[in-house]
């Protein structure tokens, strides 16, 4: 608060009433810079990275081999049925050989022992099949 020390007709000076906003204003404006400073820049744009468009024919569908392992632990090949262990392996080695890799869908039943189901995905892991797919494991749920 300021005094005014003007000429007055008494002995005691008038009092000024008014606020100095002089520093308060000051204040807010450093406070609104720091503000502004301190907020990170807002970018109103997504970088997308979007294929190039080509005239590619469209691919084929995949080659899909079905691999069935009955109650009895019998293996199926495409539902014929596989001798032994080493005539399957044969059978995988060609499959590893096609351009593209075919999928093998593996089925097992529920009455068969893990085992047979574990041969098979084991033997075309190591001679190379990478797409893999076990299907029907809906009957195992309770």
């Amino acid at each position: 608060m300021g005094m005014n020390v003007g000429t007055s007709s008494s002995d005691e000076p008038e009092v000024m009433i008014d606020m100095n906003t002089t520093p308060l204003i000051d204040v807010m404006l450093v406070l609104l810079i720091m503000l502004i400073i301190t907020i990170p820049a807002q970018l109103h744009s997504v970088n997308l990275d979007m294929p190039l468009p080509t005239n590619a024919a469209k691919k084929a569908d995949p080659v899909v081999i079905k691999i069935d392992v009955d109650a009895g632990s019998v293996i199926n090949w495409n539902g014929k049925p596989v001798g032994s262990r080493a005539d399957m392996e044969a059978k995988l080695r060609e499959a590893a050989a096609m351009q593209p890799q075919p999928e093998l869908h593996i089925r097992s039943h529920a009455k068969a022992k893990y085992e047979a189901a574990a041969a098979v995905m084991a033997s075309a892991q190591r001679i190379g099949l990478t797409k893999l797919g076990i299907v029907g494991s809906e009957q195992f749920v309770n």
